[in-house]
Parts: structure tokens; sequence; C-alpha cells
């Protein structure tokens, strides 16, 4: 394999871009673990008793993530995301205006390997949703696992992101005051294993859950299309039925998170690496769907909703394909 060298003489711009998104990268992968040995081992030191208050804390506060969680500003406004958004760069598109005397249920599509889109737009201030979209307040909605770490979960909720729960969805959804929308990446870990360049597959047909809860809320639906979100990584070949995405599967049952085998390019070579291509995505949020409220919708009704989500989707997608090189003959699969 040939290896290709970044050039000697890279732009000061360039290179924070690049140390923003390895940073991002390597807290993705090994800041759960990281916070969890350091945890540990204070409790071996004489600073053991940053360790004890922190748990004392932890139990006070065990219940913050699930009422929508404790956001920080300047952390969200931080200049490193805007490195980061650079980087690839990132875009957010507003197609229809969001009252905020109401709340919204936002189904971000496709997951990617990392839902770099996701998190720039609705956890970090770098792409200007409140600009975008003022008056309404972002969240988006994580493996629960993540908000059990000691340390990681303060840095969660910092950025807006919420357990994927029951409970921590309608607690934003039923926010009197109106203003919140609540993002919810409908493929999950499970659609990590089909995000490769070029694909259009989106694990939605049989999710429905997401669409109950909107009704039995009376909270309108906006889709959102995340253009280039599955360029950023190649993915090792996984069919169904391969021993390969067998394992996948089976760890992702247990683990509750999926593990696909990525890679891109590297920080001083661009042949082989966990850091992603500089490839652009452009998120595009479409118009509200309007939802009636019924607390025990029947699985017709369900139906009806759901069916038109994926048509709203559809059409989300075929309007704006064309502005971002997807081929003309690309059209989205929902299994």
């Amino acid at each position: 394999m040939k290896v290709e060298f970044a050039p000697r003489s890279v732009p000061l711009q360039r290179r924070l871009q690049t140390a923003a998104v390895v940073q991002w990268v390597f807290s993705f992968l090994g800041l759960a673990q990281c916070c969890t040995v350091a945890f540990i081992a204070l409790l071996f030191t004489r600073f053991w008793l940053l360790s004890a208050l922190y748990a004392v804390w932890w139990v006070v506060d065990r219940e913050t993530p699930g009422r929508g969680g404790r956001r920080s500003r300047a952390l969200r406004g931080c200049a490193v995301w805007r490195h980061m958004r650079d980087y690839f760069p990132v875009t957010l598109v507003k197609t229809a205006e969001l009252d905020p005397r109401q709340n919204y249920l936002l189904g971000f599509h496709p997951h990617g390997v990392l839902a770099a889109g996701a998190f720039l737009n609705f956890c970090t201030e770098a792409t200007g949703f409140s600009s975008l979209f003022p008056g309404i307040t972002p969240h988006l909605m994580m493996l629960s696992l993540w908000f059990r770490v000691p340390f990681l979960r303060d840095y969660l909720m910092s950025g807006g992101l919420v357990p994927s729960d029951k409970e921590s969805a309608s607690h934003v959804l039923q926010r009197p005051e109106g203003g919140n929308l609540l993002a919810i990446i409908v493929g999950g870990a499970q659609e990590a294993l089909d995000a490769r360049p070029g694909s259009c597959t989106l694990l939605l047909r049989h999710r429905k859950g997401f669409v109950r809860l909107a009704i039995q809320h009376g909270t309108p639906l906006v889709p959102a299309f995340s253009f280039g979100e599955n360029d950023l990584f190649d993915q090792v070949r996984n069919p169904k039925g391969s021993w390969l995405r067998w394992v996948q599967h089976r760890l992702q049952q247990v683990m509750g998170i999926s593990l696909p085998l990525f890679h891109a390019r590297g920080i001083f070579q661009y042949s082989f690496g966990v850091i992603p291509y500089r490839r652009p995505i452009c998120t595009v949020v479409g118009k509200p769907i309007p939802v009636q409220k019924k607390h025990k919708p029947s699985e017709q009704e369900v139906n009806e909703v759901h069916e038109k989500y994926l048509n709203e989707l559809s059409k989300l997608f075929e309007e704006h394909k064309a502005k971002y090189n997807v081929p003309q003959d690309s059209h989205l699969e929902f299994i």
C-alpha cells in the first residue's frame, strides 16, 4: 500500500482543524475509559478526597441527566468546535421556521460512524443553531450507558446531551413553555454498521417508537437528513450473514453499542488511520409534520404518521440531493 504523507508546510488553520478533530475522535473512543480509570486511581492517591466528594455529588445529582441535563454555554461555544466544523466543513440548513412556543421531536438521519453532524449541529454552536432557530433549545439523545461514567456524564450534559430513554424524552417534550427540540438518531448504533460512502440505507422501516412518543405528547415531527455523514469513513466489509456482522450484532446485544471496524486517514499521512476524511457534511432540517395528540394511539394511527414521516424524509432527500453531489439514481432505502 502506498502511503501518502501530509505536506510539510501545512497552514496553521488546517493544523488547528485537524487537532480539533483528533481530540474529538479520541475522546469519543477512549474518554469513558480514561474517566473511569481516573476516578478509581484517585482513590489510591493523596487526592482520594476528590473522588469521594464526586461520588457524593454523583448520588445527589443522579436524576439531572433525565431532567434535561445541565448545559454550558461556554463549552457549547468553545472555539475548538469551530475548528472542527471547518475541517469537514459542516453546515446546517433551515428549510422552515420552528415556533419557539412549541416543542419538537427531530429525527436525524443517517447515524454515520460517529454521528459528527449530529454532535456539531445540536451539541455545539459551531454551525449557528441558535441563530438559525432563535428561541429553540436543542437536546440530543445518547445511550444511557455513558451517563453512568464519572466525570463523563457532566461533560455530556454540558453539550445538551440527554439519556436515550422514554422518561428523559418525555421530560423534554412535555415542558409547557415550549422552545425545546429533542433530536433522536433513529437508526442508532445498529445503523452505524451500514455506514459507508455512498450508502443511502436507513434503519427506519420498523422503528416507530419515536413516532408513538410524538403522538403521545402532540409534538410535531421534524425530519432531518445529513448529506455526507456516511462519507467520512470507510468500513471493513460486513455483509449480513457474515461472521463479522454476527460478532458485531452479538456485541451490540450484550454491550448496547455497535463496533464498526472503520478507517480513513491518519494524522501525518492520508492513507490509513481513524481520523475522518475531509468531506463536507450538510444537515438539512425539514419542515415540521403536525401530530395530533393522543395518549394511547392505536397501531394504525402510529403507522399512518410513520408513513407520512417516511414520505416527508424521502421528499427532503430528493429535493436537496442534487445540491450535495448525490447521484440522481440514488434514493433512500428503508429497512
